[in-house]
């Protein structure tokens, strides 16, 4: 199966997001993912069957556990294929990017002393800045 089919699953992708934090049993990916999807167990583990196949995830034993670990090299191969693409939306992150430190930088000149800038306080109005 091709990486890209792995990845146009939603429930192969919500595995491998949370496989992204760590090592988890078997157990903790049915609940975690039977619940959101509202799929069975021998689903979960279908899917979890799939990406081991693929490389996308790996299984050890512990005792009477299976244990999943996302394998990155299938999304390394996946990021250089879509390298040549990325030349699209850069441009628009840089300049993104740009606007954002802009906006930052502006409000540093602008705020009086001690007042807060984080993301999550509007600028000042010229009123409160009297």
């Amino acid at each position: 199966m091709h990486a890209f089919d792995i990845l146009g699953d939603p429930v192969r992708r919500r595995i491998i997001e949370l496989l992204r934090e760590g090592e988890l049993s078997a157990g903790d990916v049915v609940s975690a993912v039977g619940e959101e999807f509202g799929i069975s167990q021998p689903a979960v583990s279908q899917h979890l069957k799939l990406l081991r196949e693929a490389g996308f995830a790996t299984q050890r034993a512990e005792g009477t556990r299976r244990l999943y670990s996302l394998d990155p090299t299938p999304l390394k191969a996946v990021d250089q294929w879509m390298d040549p693409f990325k030349r699209f939306w850069a441009p628009k992150l840089d300049a993104l990017s740009t606007e954002i430190a802009r906006g930052k930088r502006q409000r540093r000149l602008t705020d009086p002393p001690g007042r807060s800038t984080d993301s999550t306080t509007p600028p000042a109005t010229p009123e409160e800045r009297s």
